[in-house]
């Protein structure tokens, strides 16, 4: 199996090696890190390729997203709505809390009140098995699609996440209820692990902004 971890390394001063074809391979998550490794170099040949590629690729730039001032409310919209809004459609519009774009990268929800604060970095538990019927959700279709989601993404060693806050009064565990609404303008870079038999993600945390939790 390919592994897609990283980015390929770019030996400096051998330019003539990266035909256009080749990088044409890479997937956009490499074509950005070998882009920014290019520049890191000062390799204005593959810079140009990389740019080329990525620019005739759909979302083949990341999203740049629009710092709110302090005090800005973010928005929040349904879970679906938000990842079509990131180029995402959902196999379910109920259960579904995940997808893949069509450039490869894994979108993941995160609930925010799942996510856990330590040593200046965020983490959260992705997918862990029903052990004692302990996580039923884990054995339903959105468990299942999250689990398939999450070995994708351990393959590819990343994925991005979007923030979603429950309905008030939702149980914590009823992740596919369609209850919950999602930031879609806020996008995570996570890192993908495993930990025995669970799925972690963790990430740098963004600004904290004022959330409205306006449910429709």
């Amino acid at each position: 199996m390919k592994d897609t971890r990283g980015a390929p390394i770019l030996p400096r001063g051998r330019v003539a090696k990266w035909s256009k074809e080749q990088i044409g391979k890479l997937s956009t998550l490499e074509l950005r890190s070998l882009l920014a490794n290019a520049e890191r170099l000062k390799e204005t040949e593959v810079v140009a390729l990389c740019n080329e590629l990525l620019d005739a690729r759909p979302h083949g730039r990341a999203a740049v997203r629009r710092h709110k001032q302090a005090g800005e409310a973010r928005r929040l919209v349904t879970r679906s709505k938000a990842f079509e809004m990131n180029g995402v459609r959902l196999r379910n519009r109920v259960w579904s809390c995940g997808g893949i774009r069509t450039d490869g990268a894994v979108l993941l929800s995160v609930r925010s009140e799942d996510v856990q604060e330590a040593q200046g970095a965020n983490s959260c538990l992705l997918w862990a098995p029903n052990v004692a019927d302990s996580r039923p959700w884990s054995d339903s279709p959105g468990g299942k699609e999250r689990l398939e989601h999450c070995r994708i993404a351990l393959e590819r060693g990343a994925a991005e996440g979007l923030l979603s806050y429950g309905k008030r009064g939702a149980p914590p565990q009823d992740k596919g209820s369609g209850a919950d609404r999602v930031d879609a303008e806020t996008v995570l870079n996570l890192r993908v692990e495993k930990r025995g038999d669970e799925y972690w993600a963790s990430w740098t945390p963004v600004e904290k902004r004022v959330v409205v939790n306006s449910f429709e």
